[in-house]
């Protein structure tokens, strides 16, 4: 039999943990007296062994009650890195599905790969963390809940930084703000611990890191700034009248043909979110033009029908008349790359009608669908302002006339500013009077129109909504002797 104990037990690490070594054969980490009795009695030694006796046990670096453990301690730091990486986790992946599955451009699904991906990494992290805070049994355990560490702390930093741009409330402020200072808490411990040291090569492993923190940002940057600025949209949009014609059944008004016509020519589909055709005629005040086109000009300004911007030489006090007015397309629709939509309407005139000249307009707003993701069913559903049991959208009819307001949610394609902003809503108000309003907001609307116009400008912006239009006039003179009269 040997002179050497058969069990020698080496002295502990920085954690408290004690190798356990069998016949020159490492057999195990212990923590406590308990476990090397465990770890004793699997191998055949008895139970109740003189852990004391130097024939049987060698205690290098202290004696057999020598345990600096601190399991609480210990299992509280495992319990909270756990803890901070799978929330992060959650996190990440509810920010970056909706991207990846969802959005229309190539740009936005890489981003809302990148946080999927980034979100299965933490729960490795997580997983990892049970190893670094336990038996260390792997050697990249450490270095591995250090990456999840700095990738908390990088996209948590960023959303708060989006959020510190317009500092609106959400509920996600909950989870990014707490997991943030987590981050901070982790990495100092982490660093402090010099995690990475199980790592083969750490600088490779560290320039692995450094070029993702990179190609993300580059990404992100990519899709959140330039992408959806560098596709401008363009729009072909018609309205012209055709050939009148008499009346058959010899009532005194003629018929005049009207074709409205739209195609999205641009690279990006859209939403079609409002739009109006109005056909107005004309009556004027004519005159010989004495004292020029001036002169004609500055006296007609304030009076009523004046134009500021248009000026003619022999017309004067301009009065429009709304002869007919209605929709051109269903709102709330999308038009797609290329697609095109025309509509034909009749519309009536008397044949000793007034006006001397007849015009329409045609008016859309729309929305791009690479900016935001509209909630259609709820917008299509139009609310009646002189409708009193609709409270949040009535309006007595001696104030507004009659409206049909359109209202829905928005949520931007990039998903990272919907975690970071107030939801926001479209609205649209129609009526046949003319008005005509599309806007993106955080607000209720009101029929005061009183808002944050500022807001409002930046959050149309944001979505890409614009209006485009066309238009055209004819002289009533025309019309007629098309018609024969």
């Amino acid at each position: 039999m040997s002179i050497r104990p058969w069990v020698i037990v080496e002295p502990p690490d920085s954690r408290g943990l004690r190798r356990v070594i069998i016949g020159g054969e490492t057999v195990g980490m212990a923590w406590s007296p308990a476990q090397l009795r465990k770890m004793l009695g699997r191998r055949g030694y008895p139970e109740h062994m003189d852990l004391n006796d130097p024939a049987s046990v060698c205690w290098r670096g202290g004696d057999s009650r020598t345990w600096p453990d601190r399991p609480w301690k210990r299992r509280a730091i495992m319990a909270l890195m756990m803890a901070g990486l799978l929330v992060s986790m959650l996190f990440n992946a509810v920010i970056g599905w909706p991207d990846a599955s969802g959005a229309l451009t190539f740009a936005q699904r890489i981003t809302g790969v990148l946080f999927v991906l980034s979100g299965a990494l933490l729960g490795v992290s997580a997983i990892a963390a049970l190893d670094y805070w336990g038996r260390r049994q792997y050697k990249a355990s450490g270095a591995l809940v250090l990456v999840g560490a700095i990738i908390v702390l990088a996209t948590d930093a960023l959303l708060f930084l989006l959020w510190f741009e317009e500092m609106e409330y959400t509920r996600y402020l909950f989870i990014y703000v707490p997991t943030l200072c987590w981050s901070v808490w982790a990495l100092s411990l982490l660093v402090g611990q010099k995690s990475w040291k199980g790592v083969p090569q750490p600088k490779r492993f560290a320039a692995g890191v450094v070029a993702t923190a990179l190609l993300t940002a580059v990404s992100l940057a990519y899709s959140t700034m330039y992408q959806p600025a560098a596709a401008p949209m363009y729009f072909s949009l018609k309205a012209k009248f055709g050939k009148a014609w008499e009346d058959n059944h010899h009532l005194p008004f003629v018929h005049v043909p009207l074709t409205l016509y739209m195609k999205n020519t641009g690279g990006i589909p859209v939403y079609i979110i409002n739009d109006i055709y109005t056909v107005r005629g004309r009556v004027a005040s004519y005159s010989l033009g004495e004292g020029g086109l001036v002169t004609q000009w500055r006296n007609s300004i304030g009076k009523q029908g004046a134009r500021e911007g248009e000026a003619e030489l022999y017309v004067d006090q301009l009065k429009y008349t709304t002869i007919s007015s209605g929709r051109f397309y269903d709102v709330g629709n999308s038009l797609e790359v290329g697609q095109e939509y025309a509509l034909k309407r009749v519309f009536q005139l008397p044949k000793d009608v007034e006006y001397d000249t007849v015009s329409v307009e045609l008016q859309i707003s729309y929305m791009r669908k690479d900016r935001g993701r509209l909630d259609v069913e709820h917008f299509r559903s139009p609310h009646a302002s002189w409708n009193e049991n609709d409270r949040n959208y009535y309006c007595e009819p001696a104030i507004c006339g009659g409206q049909l307001v359109y209202r829905g949610r928005v949520k931007h394609n990039n998903n990272l500013i919907n975690v970071t902003r107030k939801p926001r809503s479209v609205t649209a108000v129609w009526s046949p009077g003319g008005r005509f309003i599309s806007s993106i907001s955080s607000l209720p609307y009101n029929f005061s129109g009183v808002g944050d116009y500022g807001e409002e400008r930046r959050e149309l912006e944001r979505y890409g909504a614009a209006r485009a239009r066309a238009d055209s006039e004819i002289s009533v003179a025309e019309l007629l002797r098309s018609a024969g009269v």
